[in-house]
C-alpha cells in the first residue's frame, strides 16, 4: 500500500486517488463488454458461426489485455514484493489468479489443439477466463478507490486543524513600529500585538492588555476565559475584547496545536486488525494453494491418462483459478458495506472496519461533558426577583443590556428572554465593564449586570442572594447579578444541561458491562454537579487536550479497551488515541474526522445500537470467511482430481470459475442479512 506522510500538511496530493480512479473507469469500460461476450456465448445458443466465434473471442482478448497488463501492474508489483520478502499478501493472490486465468486463455486462445478433445466446444474452441482476469482487476481498483477515499477524510482533519493557525502576526520591533510578518518568521522572545477579533498566533504569556479570550477550540467549553498580563495564550485562540502584547514562547512544532496536529497524526495511522488478518491468511493460503497445483500437475504428468500434458495443465489451472480470492476478498468489505449503510439508518457513521471490529471489545467508555453529556450551549434555567421587582423586569433589562453581545451567556440569556415572551428592555449608554460585566440605562434607571465584583463597584450588596448563588453554583450553574439604580434587583441562572436521552444511554451503556468515566476541560465542581445524577464511575476534570489523550493512553496500558466519545476540536487527540473514538454529530468538523464513528443526532444512545451492529457484523464476517475457505476446502481437492480414480469426475476450469462466482454470491448474500 501507498505510505502515509510523517508529517502531515495543508498541501493536498491526490493524485494517487485520481489515478485509481481513472484506472477503475477506463477497466470497468473495457470489463462490461468483455463480461457481455463470455456470458452471452455461456448462456445463449446464438448459433454462431465458427468464424464469429474466433472474432469475439479476439474483441475478448483485445479488450481485456490493457485491463490484465495495464491496470493489473501495481498488484503484479506489490503481489511479487510478497513473495520475495516472504510474506504473501492479498495482492499475491489477486496477481496470482489474474495471471492464470488470462495466461490459460492466451494458451487456449492460440494452441487449443494441446487441449483434450472433451475440452473443445463444436466449433473445436477451448473455453478462456478473459471476462475473469478482467472483473477481478476492475472491482480490486473500485475497492482502491473507495479506501482511498476514506484515507482522503483522514487526512482532511489534520489539513483543517493546520489551517485554524493564522498565517501571520503582528510583530513589535525594537523601535516601537510594527509590521505584519508571515507566522514562520515569528521567534521565541517577539513581541506581538493581538488585536480585538484576531486569532492568536504562537503559545506566549501576556505582557500587556486585557481580554477576554475563546479558547472553545481548545477546550470545548463556551465560556471565555479573561486574560491580563503574565497569563498564557495558546496559539489559534480568539481574543474578543481588548488588545493583548504577547510574548512569543513556543512557535512552530513547538506550538500547543502542532501537537495536537502530531497526535491525531500518529493516532489515525495505525492499521486495521481485519487488514492483518486477510495478510495472515494469505501468508498460508497462498503458498499451500501453490503447491497443491504443482503437486496436481506433476501427478496428472506422471500417471494421469493421455494426453498427460494437457490434463496436467488443465487441472492445475482448475486449482488456482477455484483459490481465486474473490470470496475471501470479499468477505470482510462486503460485510463493513452493508453494516456501514445499516449504520447510517440507524444514525451511526462508521469510519473503517477497524471500528466495527473494535467496538464490540471495549469495556470502558470515556466520555466528553460539554456537547456529548451535555446540550453543549448556555441555556437560561432560572430567573430570581428580589426587591420588589418582578422575574419579567429582571430578565427584560438583563437581556437589554446583553442584546449585543455575543458571549455565550448573554446569547443565553437574551434567548431565554425570548422564549419566555419577555421583550428586551431598550438600553442606552451601553459599557463593557472587562472582567465583571456590562452596564446602560433603560426606563431611567442605571443598570448593571455582572459578577459580584460589578455589584461591589455600584455599591449593591449580593448578601440576600449569596446562599442561593453558591447552591447553583455547585449545581453546575453560572449566576449573574442585575443591579438596578445601585440596588440589588435580582441574579439569573445559566447552565448547560444534560441532553434529554442521556440518563437512559448510560444506564443501558452501565448494564451492557462497560466503565463509564467522564473527562471534561471544565472546573471540577461543574463536573461532579453533572455527574452526580448520572450512571458514571470516574470524573476527571480540568484536563487539557494532550491530557485527554495521556489518560486515553494510561487506561490502554491497563490492558483497557478504550472507546472516547467527544465533540470538540479538543478531543481530536483522544478520539485519535483511543480504539475507537466517537464523535457528536452536532460538534465540530474535526471531531468528526478524527473520530472512526460519529453519531448524527449527537444522542449517546448511538453508542448502543452501535454495538449491536458491531457484534453482528463481526459474526457475519466470520461466517463468510467459513464460506469463502469451505468452498476452497470442498471444490480444491475436487479440481486437483482427488474423485477421478472413483467416479471418473473432473472439474474443468469453467465449473471452477463457477464454484468461485457461487462463493461470492453466498458470501454476498450472508452479508445482506446484516440489513
Amino acid at each position: 500500500m501507498a505510505l502515509e506522510p510523517e508529517l502531515p500538511t495543508e498541501h493536498v496530493d491526490d493524485s494517487e486517488l485520481r489515478g485509481v480512479r481513472r484506472k477503475f473507469w477506463i477497466s470497468l469500460a473495457l470489463t462490461v463488454p468483455v463480461v457481455a461476450l463470455a456470458m452471452g456465448a455461456h448462456l445463449f445458443d446464438l448459433g454462431l458461426s465458427h468464424a464469429t466465434m474466433r472474432t469475439l473471442r479476439w474483441f475478448e482478448l483485445l479488450l481485456s489485455a490493457p485491463v490484465a497488463a495495464w491496470a493489473a501492474a501495481d498488484y503484479y508489483k506489490r503481489g511479487w514484493l510478497g513473495v520475495v520478502h516472504r510474506a504473501p499478501n492479498m495482492y499475491t493472490l489477486i496477481g496470482l489468479g489474474v495471471c492464470i486465468a488470462f495466461g490459460y486463455s492466451l494458451v487456449a486462445t492460440f494452441l487449443p489443439q494441446i487441449f483434450p478433445a472433451e475440452l473443445h466446444d463444436e466449433h473445436g474452441m477451448v473455453g478462456v477466463y478473459y471476462e475473469v482476469a478482467a472483473a477481478i482487476i476492475t472491482l480490486v481498483l473500485l475497492g482502491e478507490w473507495l479506501e482511498l477515499r476514506a484515507r482522503g477524510r483522514t487526512s482532511a482533519a489534520i489539513r483543517q486543524l493546520l489551517g485554524l493557525a493564522p498565517k501571520t502576526a503582528r510583530r513589535i520591533e525594537a523601535d516601537g513600529t510594527e509590521n505584519d510578518v508571515p507566522l514562520e518568521h515569528v521567534h521565541a522572545g517577539d513581541r506581538l500585538r493581538v488585536r480585538p477579533g484576531e486569532k492568536i498566533p504562537v503559545d506566549g504569556r501576556v505582557a500587556d492588555g486585557h481580554s477576554s479570550v475563546d479558547e472553545s477550540m481548545l477546550t470545548g467549553e463556551p465560556m471565555p476565559v479573561e486574560k491580563s498580563a503574565g497569563d498564557r495564550v495558546t496559539g489559534a485562540t480568539v481574543n474578543q475584547t481588548g488588545t493583548l502584547i504577547v510574548v512569543a514562547e513556543r512557535v512552530g512544532a513547538e506550538s500547543l496545536l502542532s501537537q495536537i496536529v502530531t497526535l491525531v497524526a500518529q493516532a489515525q495511522r495505525s492499521r486495521a486488525p481485519l487488514q492483518r488478518l486477510a495478510d495472515q491468511v494469505a501468508a498460508w493460503f497462498v503458498p499451500a494453494v501453490i503447491v497443491i497445483a504443482i503437486v496436481t500437475f506433476v501427478v496428472w504428468w506422471f500417471v494421469g491418462p493421455e494426453p498427460r500434458l494437457a490434463y496436467a495443465l488443465v487441472n492445475a489451472v482448475a486449482v488456482l483459478i477455484i483459490a481465486c480470492p474473490c470470496a475471501l476478498g470479499l468477505a470482510t468489505p462486503i460485510s463493513i458495506m452493508v453494516a456501514s449503510g445499516r449504520g447510517a439508518q440507524l444514525g451511526v457513521l462508521f469510519r473503517d472496519a477497524q471500528a466495527i471490529e473494535n467496538l464490540r471489545n471495549v469495556d470502558t467508555l470515556v466520555l466528553d461533558k460539554t456537547g456529548t453529556i451535555t446540550v453543549g450551549r448556555p441555556s437560561l434555567e432560572r430567573v430570581i426577583a428580589l426587591n420588589g421587582y418582578t422575574e419579567s423586569q429582571v430578565l427584560g433589562w438583563a437581556a437589554g443590556l446583553d442584546v449585543a453581545s455575543e458571549h455565550p451567556l448573554a446569547r443565553a440569556i437574551v434567548t431565554g428572554a425570548e422564549q419566555r415572551g419577555v421583550r428586551p428592555g431598550s438600553v442606552t449608554g451601553f459599557k463593557s465593564v472587562t472582567g465583571q460585566g456590562v452596564r446602560g440605562s433603560a426606563d431611567n434607571h442605571e443598570l448593571a449586570l455582572g459578577n459580584k465584583a460589578l455589584m461591589g463597584a455600584v455599591g449593591a450588596s449580593t448578601d440576600s442572594v449569596d446562599d442561593q448563588a453558591e447552591s447553583l453554583r455547585r449545581e453546575g450553574r453560572t449566576v449573574v447579578f442585575l443591579a438596578v439604580d445601585g440596588q440589588l434587583a435580582g441574579a439569573l441562572a445559566v447552565g448547560d444541561s444534560v441532553k434529554e436521552t442521556t440518563p437512559r444511554a448510560l444506564q443501558e451503556l452501565k448494564q451492557d458491562g462497560l466503565r463509564l468515566v467522564m473527562l471534561t476541560g471544565d472546573n471540577a465542581a461543574t463536573a461532579r454537579a453533572v455527574a452526580q445524577h448520572l450512571p458514571i464511575d470516574e470524573v476527571i476534570a480540568e484536563v487539557q487536550p494532550k491530557d485527554k489523550a495521556d489518560v486515553i493512553a494510561k487506561l490502554q496500558s491497563q490492558g483497557r479497551r478504550v472507546a472516547m466519545a467527544g465533540d470538540g476540536i479538543n478531543d481530536a487527540p483522544a478520539l485519535a488515541k483511543a480504539d475507537v473514538g466517537i464523535a457528536m454529530g452536532t460538534g465540530t468538523d474535526i471531531a468528526m474526522e478524527s473520530a472512526q464513528v460519529t453519531l448524527v443526532k449527537g444522542d449517546l444512545t448511538g453508542i448502543v445500537r452501535a454495538r449491536h451492529l458491531s457484534r453482528a457484523t463481526v459474526r457475519n464476517i466470520r461466517q463468510n470467511l467459513l464460506f469463502a475457505f469451505g468452498y476452497n476446502a470442498l471444490g480444491i481437492p475436487i479440481a486437483a482430481g482427488l474423485l477421478y480414480p472413483f467416479t471418473g469426475w473432473l472439474l474443468s476450469p469453467m465449473l471452477a470459475a463457477l464454484a468461485m462466482s457461487l462463493s461470492s454470491v453466498s458470501v454476498i448474500s450472508n452479508a445482506l442479512r446484516l440489513r
